[in-house]
């Protein structure tokens, strides 16, 4: 498949910039769900030790805002 990318740009220069623009698209596509899988606080990944930590974030956030 990269090789047949790779003809089609060599016999279509004007392809070029529609192949970068499509591949950092989707690379920044990957890394914005990676970024939320991982730091996102709604996103729980281990069930046993802590399988709702959004209600101790409703908590935190009542405790706070009564200062």
């Amino acid at each position: 498949m990269l090789r047949q990318t790779i003809s089609q740009a060599k016999k279509h220069p004007s392809l070029i910039p529609l192949f970068i623009f499509i591949g950092a698209g989707s690379t920044g596509v990957a890394l914005y769900v990676l970024c939320l899988a991982l730091f996102n606080p709604d996103v729980s990944w281990d069930r046993k030790n802590n399988p709702e930590p959004w209600n101790n974030w409703v908590s935190v956030i009542n405790t706070s805002s009564t200062q």
